[in-house]
């Protein structure tokens, strides 16, 4: 029998191989293995800042779609609306690494500390002052991280963390997604108990990829969970379209009210829930294939989503009460494997790229920090296979703007922000680094 450690070493092994899973799939469901992680146009920096870095560039072509800006090969360069100063990715702790972090997340009433979701089954909490890292969660006893996509995926802190002490997480078993709720002791330290455990939610996973995994609270104290459409090549079994499925989903749920024998309760608001034919109420938004990476921005509570394309697209979407973002029907703003796509209630991206700049989209955050006034308002994001990081603003026509900021060359895993709104993106190889101005010491 094959121990549950030399699983999981097995599973990291795979990770590094292939690139955690993110990448677009090819026809027979099988993961690409795209060896541009390493070999990417400029690779991660060596030197004396431990940084890696690149000169902005605006490029955009103006859009493929009735609502998508793209870019591509063929995509022209465009003058800078606002020129952005150099940009590099600043390696902070650069004495530790995490294991395969996939999250970076800050808590309420924290101030200064951060806090590292680990894929195998570990949440580590990084002092205000960074000069250390505590266990702050250890289930790994109960989250299969056996293939590149499963495991402990997401973390939210209630917005009353400091009252309650209670933590969100999005994790996979062997064959299901679990939302859970914990508690910390506040008083007696930041340290979780395992034992605390509360089964808020779990969805059956037909295939090992394709979990999503994501969540967040929203500005109106809901729970917003990003699930994926179940895995497998084009979503076989048509979950995206399927409201009688939690599959392809944004869910939304109040976790403060209970109703119905259930851990929480589902907002009146939602868009269906009059429904009584079977439609999962829970329901927000549908039809994404893999939304890596959901953010509310801070200042306006819009929602923006990552989702990641199959044979060729990878796309950018507001997600809006009741949308229905077009998959499998579409992928971005093409037809998805038929000739006919017309369908007016389908919302395109508001941006997408194709597999010519990079094979698997990583969603990021509007920056609202201090320390690069020129980026705030813009949706700061990554591909995880090619390492480019760019900044999308869209002007008051919708129209998008895109500024590549860094060719990395680093599997860019998740993004995350502190509490001052400062960014940071964690890599497939352990480490986390800040978005900085190039001239950052």
């Amino acid at each position: 029998m094959v121990t549950k450690m030399v699983r999981r070493w097995l599973a990291v092994l795979i990770v590094l191989v292939v690139g955690l899973g993110l990448a677009a799939c090819t026809q027979d469901g099988r993961t690409t293995n795209d060896e541009s992680i390493q070999n990417a146009d400029n690779s991660p920096s060596g030197g004396g800042n431990d940084a890696t870095s690149g000169q902005a560039s605006d490029r955009s072509n103006g859009g493929s779609g009735n609502h998508a800006g793209s870019i591509g090969t063929d995509a022209q360069s465009e003058a800078s609306d606002e020129q952005l100063p150099e940009l590099q990715l600043a390696r902070m702790f650069p004495e530790r690494t995490w294991q395969v972090p996939v999250g970076l997340v800050a808590a309420p009433g924290d101030a200064g500390a951060l806090y590292v979701i680990e894929k195998q089954g570990r949440i580590q909490r990084i002092s205000p002052d960074g000069s250390g890292s505590e266990l702050f969660l250890d289930i790994e006893d109960r989250v299969v991280e056996g293939y590149m996509e499963e495991g402990l995926l997401g973390l939210a802190f209630h917005p009353d963390y400091q009252k309650n002490g209670y933590i969100y997480v999005n994790y996979t078993t062997e064959k299901h997604t679990v939302i859970a709720r914990y508690q910390a002791d506040l008083k007696a330290g930041v340290a979780v108990d395992a034992a605390t455990e509360v089964v808020l939610l779990t969805y059956e996973q037909p295939y090992n990829n394709h979990n999503g995994g994501d969540l967040h609270f929203g500005p109106d104290g809901m729970l917003y969970i990003a699930s994926g459409d179940g895995g497998g090549s084009g979503d076989p079994r048509g979950n995206g379209q399927n409201l009688r499925s939690w599959l392809g989903k944004i869910l939304r749920i109040d976790v403060d009210r209970t109703e119905d024998g259930r851990a929480y309760a589902i907002p009146e608001d939602n868009p269906f829930y009059d429904r009584i034919d079977g439609t999962k109420r829970e329901i927000y938004a549908y039809g994404l294939r893999n939304p890596w990476r959901i953010s509310f921005d801070s200042e306006t509570g819009e929602l923006w989503a990552a989702d990641v394309g199959q044979d060729a697209i990878e796309e950018i979407n507001l997600i809006v009460s009741g949308g229905n973002y077009g998959w499998n029907i579409k992928e971005g703003t093409k037809c998805y494997k038929r000739s006919n796509c017309a369908d007016d209630s389908l919302i395109d991206p508001v941006f997408e790229y194709d597999h010519s700049l990079g094979q698997s989209i990583t969603g990021g955050y509007v920056y609202r920090g201090s320390r690069i006034p020129a980026l705030v308002g813009r949706y700061v994001y990554a591909d995880f296979v090619s390492g480019k990081v760019w900044a999308l603003k869209l002007d008051a026509e919708g129209k998008p703007h895109n500024v590549l900021l860094i060719e990395s060359g680093l599997g860019i895993t998740s993004f995350g922000t502190d509490d001052a709104g400062e960014l940071y993106v964690t890599t497939i190889d352990g480490a986390i680094y800040q978005l900085v101005p190039a001239d950052h010491q």
